[in-house]
């Protein structure tokens, strides 16, 4: 008779988040000894999570850390489904995978992942806790914001479930309360760049040929076009730009009129969405 009690595998159950079936057999095959039984688990999820590599990571959570030093980090981690989403082994495992980027300072999902903690890199801390769960778990999106100040959004689209949407907004200035009415309208309006300078030149001319081709294409007379052309532009600019774009809250005022009257100037920001 294997030596463990129902109690060794609630505990073991509670430790790792597994099931009842491959807990007990975990146990079972180590005769009762429990680190010899989270080697075991741990090794038939890591199996598994060679056939697991193809599967989509749709479900998730964001999550931001302000690091105190002039920068905040915020990163997206991913994995199939809600219900790990919403478990507490896997928001605990963003939280420490957080922690640990946004010490080392990590700029991209790519660096943070080979970024060392007590002995193992963040994509074998991730990994280990996939075997476990039984999913596909990937760090999908680091981003590190600058900023004499920061300001922290993390949006729910669901009680059920972490959040969704994270917005960071690196500013200067002191009027926080703005910087995070800001970054609620970075969450809603998904702009693509800050400034219209940010936005590739060959991007702006693609734009610029084809409404004026439209504008052609509508009889505008000739010498209207080129106003016609700088007008339909700046609608352009709106939608992609967040210093342009009309504000959430109140808009008769665009961002950049919203900045400037709470004495406050955006210098970064970085949102990201579970999927998208």
């Amino acid at each position: 008779m294997a030596n463990f009690t129902l109690a060794d595998v609630k505990a073991l159950r509670e430790q790792l988040g597994t099931g009842m079936v491959d807990t007990k057999k975990a146990l079972e095959e180590a005769d009762g000894d429990m680190e010899k039984a989270i080697e075991i688990l741990r090794l038939k999820g890591a199996k598994g999570n060679a056939k697991r590599a193809d599967r989509s990571t749709s479900e998730g959570l964001v999550a931001a850390k302000d690091n105190g030093n002039g920068t905040a980090t915020l990163i997206e981690l991913a994995c199939e489904t809600d219900f790990v989403a919403k478990g507490e082994k896997f928001i605990t495992l963003a939280n420490r995978v957080l922690e640990i980027v946004a010490a080392a300072g990590s700029e991209d999902a790519e660096s943070a992942l080979n970024v060392e903690s007590e002995g193992k890199t963040v994509a074998q801390i991730i990994d280990e806790d996939a075997a476990i769960l039984g999913e596909k778990m990937e760090l999908r999106r680091v981003r590190l914001v600058k900023g004499a100040e920061q300001e922290i959004y993390l949006h729910y689209t669901s009680k059920d479930l972490p959040p969704q949407v994270g917005v960071i907004v690196g500013f200067e200035g002191t009027d926080h309360e703005t910087a995070r009415g800001i970054a609620q309208h970075i969450a809603f309006a998904n702009p693509t760049y800050l400034t219209r300078e940010d936005v590739p030149a060959e991007d702006v001319d693609r734009e610029r040929t084809l409404v004026e081709e439209i504008s052609r294409n509508e009889g505008k007379p000739e010498a209207a076009l080129p106003k016609i052309i700088e007008g339909r532009l700046k609608g352009f600019f709106k939608q992609i730009v967040l210093l342009e774009q009309d504000y959430a809250k109140d808009n008769k005022f665009t961002i950049e009129q919203v900045a400037k009257d709470a004495g406050i100037t955006v210098t970064d920001y970085a949102r990201f969405r579970v999927g998208a």
